[in-house]
């Protein structure tokens, strides 16, 4: 009778876990942005209504992959699309690691010439493991199901270019979910910014990437008056000795009324998206903003 027993409560418990699985890989139909504690870098993970992923930079480590652990389900081995902004070792170094330990199917990146020794163990994992490719350009965008990629910056190709300033190089993009935009700036930098701002793109987004982990150098004031989002997300680390965000950069969002939020301060940022409104949640708040 006792193993009668052990025998239907084993059944009920694996019943039960079966019913949590089915529910985790149905997903909740929303679009979730997490921005990763990962330290003074950029890491964005972007999980799709149909519960695909897209990686946008890594961060300066390995620090990238615990992040992961946490908000995708031990099953999950694969990243849909990883995106490398440009190849500075606080967004490219993680990037590697994931490479390492995850099925990656995309990249978009710029394909810049730069030279670093995890940007050229970066292009040779993708090539050993054939992933597939393609170059940034703001003529050239993307669907992934019900989300759509617009790309902004770079205006032309920068395959195979190389620059003083590899922050100038950085993919910008634009995620939009039915009325949702999310806009990732990159490291862009002012001369980039203003470059930008000159091409009579549609900018509007209601949650933005500060550029440069709030650096003085980017986020310039008519970025910001054509994005005007509702949110602002600076990612940059504790302590950091470039004394990121600068006072200035603070101030500009301040006086526009954008909501604040620093990966420093508040670890990981989560916002929650089902098309129609954003919002943030799962704040783990450090310190008052």
């Amino acid at each position: 009778m006792k193993k009668l027993w052990l025998f239907i409560y084993g059944g009920l418990a694996l019943l039960m876990l079966l019913s949590f699985a089915c529910l985790v890989s149905i997903g909740d139909g929303k679009l979730h942005v997490y921005f990763l504690d990962i330290g003074q870098g950029d890491a964005i993970l972007i999980r799709t209504p149909a519960r695909e992923y897209i990686l946008i930079d890594g961060g300066p480590d390995g620090k990238v992959l615990q992040q992961l652990a946490e908000v995708m389900p031990f099953y999950e081995r694969t990243i849909d699309l990883m995106v490398l902004s440009h190849p500075h070792a606080d967004h490219i170094n993680g990037l590697v690691d994931v490479l390492q330990r995850y099925e990656v199917r995309d990249v978009l990146w710029t394909g810049v010439g730069y030279g670093n020794s995890a940007y050229a163990e970066f292009l040779k994992l993708i090539q050993e493991k054939n992933v597939r490719v393609h170059v940034a350009k703001a003529a050239r965008d993307y669907r992934l199901g019900n989300i759509f990629l617009d790309v902004v910056y770079p205006l032309k190709s920068f395959e195979g270019a190389h620059f003083e300033n590899v922050n100038n190089s950085s993919v910008a993009m634009r995620i939009l979910y039915g009325e949702e935009i999310f806009y990732f700036s990159g490291d862009l930098e002012l001369e980039a910014e203003a470059e930008l701002a000159a091409s009579g793109q549609e900018m509007h987004a209601d949650v933005f990437k500060a550029g440069h982990h709030g650096s003085r150098t980017s986020s310039s004031e008519p970025i910001l008056d054509l994005v005007e989002p509702d949110y602002a997300v600076i990612s940059c680390g504790v302590n950091n000795k470039f004394g990121h965000p600068h006072a200035e950069t603070i101030q500009h969002l301040q006086e526009r009324d954008i909501t604040v939020y620093r990966t420093d301060l508040d670890g990981r940022v989560e916002f929650v998206s089902d098309g129609k409104e954003t919002r943030a949640r799962g704040v783990l708040i450090r310190a008052e903003i």
